[in-house]
C-alpha cells in the first residue's frame, strides 16, 4: 500500500498539507536533506522501473535513494495526492557543457502554479541546483545556501536555469539545465531512463554518483571520492578522501543511508 504518511515521515516532514508555497518549499527542501541521488542500481545492472509502487518500495521502504527518473516521478506523485496540479517536462543538462553543444534531453523536471504563480520544481539532481521552488519568470534572483539562482528564456532552449556564486567577486552566470513547457507524460520518460542506464554516452553507468545535502552542506561520492561540502562559513570548504573498496558500504551507511 502506498502510503502519504510513510512518504514525508521518510523526508522528516511534519508540516501542514495545504496547497501552498510554505508546503512545497519545504516538502522540497526536506527531500533533498533526507533522500540521496545516487546511481548505485545502475552500476549493479539493476534495471530501473519508473512504475510508482517500485520506486516507492525502493525509496521509502528500503529507504534508497535514486536518480530524476525516480525521484521526480515519485514527487511528483507525492504533490498530486497533496492536491497540487503538475506538469512534467525534459530537460537538458548544461553544466560544464560548452556553449556551442546541444545536449541531449536526460532530465525530468516539473512546474506547479500557486496562487497564479509557477514554481520550477526538481529534487532529482546532485549537483548545485536550487534546494527551494524557483518562480517561473525572467531574471529573478534568488539566493540560497551561498548561491543566486535565476532563469532567462532562451530563443532556442526555452527556460534556462543559471546560477552563481554568491559573494561579491564572482558575477559570471553558469548554465545548469534548460527545458521547454512541451507537456511530458510517464510513458515519455521510458526511453530516456533506459539510455541513462545502457548507453556508452552516459555518465550514469561509468561511476559513483552520489549526493546528499545536510544544514551544513553536502556530501559526495564521485568515483572513489568521497567528498564534504561546509557552507557554514564566509568561504566554502570541501574535505574530502579516497574510499576504498572495502570502506565503501560504511561510507553509503554513516552518510547517506544507504544500506545495500
Amino acid at each position: 500500500m502506498l502510503s502519504i504518511g510513510k512518504y514525508l515521515e521518510r523526508i522528516n516532514y511534519r508540516g501542514a498539507l495545504t496547497v501552498s508555497y510554505d508546503t512545497l518549499s519545504q516538502l522540497v527542501y526536506c527531500h533533498f536533506m533526507h533522500v540521496p541521488y545516487e546511481n548505485l542500481d545502475i552500476l549493479n545492472k539493476i534495471p530501473l522501473s519508473l512504475e510508482i509502487p517500485d520506486i516507492y518500495d525502493k525509496i521509502v521502504n528500503r529507504r534508497r535513494g535514486g536518480y530524476c527518473f525516480e525521484l521526480n516521478a515519485l514527487f511528483n506523485w507525492l504533490l498530486n495526492r497533496i492536491g497540487f496540479e503538475t506538469r512534467s517536462y525534459f530537460s537538458r543538462f548544461l553544466l560544464n557543457q560548452p556553449t556551442d553543444v546541444i545536449a541531449i534531453r536526460r532530465h525530468r523536471v516539473m512546474t506547479t502554479e500557486i496562487d497564479g504563480m509557477a514554481y520550477l520544481v526538481d529534487v532529482g539532481v546532485g549537483n548545485e541546483v536550487p534546494v527551494r521552488p524557483l518562480p517561473l519568470a525572467e531574471n529573478i534572483e534568488t539566493e540560497m545556501r551561498g548561491l543566486v539562482y535565476r532563469l532567462i528564456t532562451d530563443e532556442v532552449l526555452g527556460w534556462v536555469l543559471q546560477y552563481r556564486n554568491g559573494t561579491k567577486n564572482e558575477t559570471g552566470w553558469n548554465n545548469i539545465y534548460s527545458f521547454t513547457e512541451e507537456k511530458q507524460f510517464e510513458i515519455d520518460f521510458v526511453q530516456p531512463n533506459f539510455w541513462c542506464q545502457y548507453s556508452p554516452d552516459s555518465l550514469l553507468n561509468a561511476q559513483n554518483k552520489i549526493a546528499l545535502r545536510s544544514e551544513t552542506g553536502k556530501y559526495t561520492i564521485d568515483g572513489n571520492v568521497f567528498r564534504k561540502y561546509d557552507i557554514t562559513g564566509s568561504d566554502l570548504k570541501i574535505a574530502e578522501m579516497t574510499i576504498e573498496p572495502s570502506g565503501l558500504n560504511r561510507i553509503l551507511m554513516d552518510y547517506f543511508g544507504i544500506i545495500l
